[in-house]
Formats: C-alpha cells, structure tokens, sequence
C-alpha cells in the first residue's frame, strides 16, 4: 500500500515512572496529547508500525553497535527496564516477521541495516506504544539509530535511512504506519538531569516542522552536545520520520517538564 502515517514523540523514562511528581495538570495535558497522537494512529489503520528509536545499550552494545538495526520477529517483549520503576507492565507486543523481512530487504538495496530475530524493548519503544498502543494490537516493527555510542550514525545517513524506510513502505501491500521516539535536548543519567534547553528545542521543531533538509542535516555532533546534552543525539529519529514522510510538521505539543527531563514533544507530519 504505502505509507499512512507519520509522527515523533518523546520517550524519557520519567514520563510514566515520574508521572506521579509531576504537575497535575501539566502532566495531564501532556498526556492527553500523547492519547490523542495514538488515536490519530489507529485513524489511519495501520497494518504495522515503524517505531524508529534511540536504544540505549539494552540489545546494542559496544562490542556490536549497528549504525541501523531493524526486528524481524513475530513477538517482542518489554519493558527491559523494572516494570516498578518504569510504571509499565512487562508485556509481549506482537511483531510481524515476514514483513519485516520485506521491509529490511528493500531497505537493504540503499541503506546497510543489520536485523535481530530477538528485541527486548525499552522505554524507547515501550513508553511511546503505552500511549500509542496501549492495547498492543497493532504489530510493530522495532528500528534502532545508533545516537548512543560514537562513532555516532552521521545525520544525512538517518535521513537516507528516512528515505529507505518510505521505499519499504510503500512498496508492500500493507498500509504503514512510522512514528520516530526520542531527544530533545536532555541530559539523561549526569549531574545536569532534568535540564532542557527551550529555546534549542523549539528551533530544532521549527526545522523539522518545515521539514528543511539542509538545516536538519547542518547540526554538528558537537553542537548538539553542547546546546542539547547527549540526548540531543536522539533527533536522528526525528530526522528519518522528515525524510520518510516528505512533507510538513505539525507539533501537536511541546513542553518543557523538567521531572520528566524533556522537553515533552508531540507531532504529526503529513504524508506526501
């Protein structure tokens, strides 16, 4: 068929874990966002979901870091992290093997992407599906950029990554659906968590939103790590969700919450 549908949320443990410590009513406004981002998904009817996140070293490590991974099973489980501490159950979400098997194919003839027949989810796919999926009857194909361990994937090979996955897409029967999880800026795990840099994240959003090529692929690694924490590396996942759909960005949300340590972002972007 083709591709259906396309967004980026945050993923940051806090969301879920921390839901408690947060303002009421921020907390629910975000949260509701979040809600309505996942019926918006299901609207669309999809056969599968694309979910493009950041790992973080749960599967990968550095003694095997893909610059691009892709499942290929018909069942995966998560969260890896502690049900408790995440505030979601551990559950299994069904995958579809044989199309993934096409998808990694086709994305294959431009983009090197290695494969796993075995994925334990962590809050990078687990807490967006909690609020996209919450029944997890919708089958998801797990993808993996490397923005944790350098040499980081370069971000024009994200946005090639984009380009192939709408290939992909759009070159099955299914109706596809992708949704990129991650950044902004944060500083996940160091003295600095619970920072977020406003102004960076809403000129990082304002590029995406226009889907500007050439101002999403100018940012440096060291600028992000500058302006942005090491989370900041996650935006590879916005940037392939720019390529894939093509056409402009509508944020449905953005707000900083520090207890969650992100700036909270939810967003559509029309398929052209």
């Amino acid at each position: 068929m083709s591709l259906v549908f396309a967004a980026v949320c945050s993923h940051a443990p806090g969301i879920t874990g921390r839901a408690h410590l947060a303002d009421p009513d921020t907390k629910d406004a975000f949260h509701a966002a979040f809600y309505g981002l996942g019926r918006e998904l299901r609207a669309a009817r999809p056969d599968a979901v694309i979910v493009v996140g950041a790992e973080h070293f749960g599967n990968f490590f550095m003694n095997n870091m893909p610059a691009f991974a892709i499942g290929m099973a018909d069942e995966y489980e998560g969260p890896i992290e502690d049900p408790t501490w995440l505030g979601i159950e551990r559950t299994s979400v069904p995958g579809n093997a044989a199309l993934s098997r096409r998808i990694i194919t086709e994305v294959m003839q431009t983009v090197d992407v290695a494969f796993a027949e075995e994925w334990k989810f962590d809050h990078a796919i687990a807490v967006p599906l909690h609020f996209l999926t919450p029944h997890y009857d919708i089958p998801v194909i797990p993808a993996n950029i490397n923005c944790q361990g350098p040499p980081l994937t370069p971000l024009h090979r994200a946005w090639a990554f984009g380009e192939a996955l709408r290939r992909a897409a759009d070159s099955v029967p299914e109706r596809i659906a992708i949704v990129g999880t991650g950044g902004i800026s944060h500083w996940p795990a160091t003295p600095d968590s619970g920072k977020v840099n406003e102004a960076w994240d809403r000129e990082f959003l304002d590029r995406w939103s226009r889907n500007d090529k050439t101002a999403l692929l100018s940012y440096t690694d060291a600028a992000c790590y500058r302006d942005g924490g090491q989370g900041a590396f996650e935006i590879r996942t916005f940037i392939a969700v720019a390529a894939a759909a093509g056409g402009a960005g509508t944020v449905r949300y953005v707000q900083p919450i520090p207890i969650f340590a992100v700036s909270c972002t939810v967003g559509t972007m029309e398929v052209a």
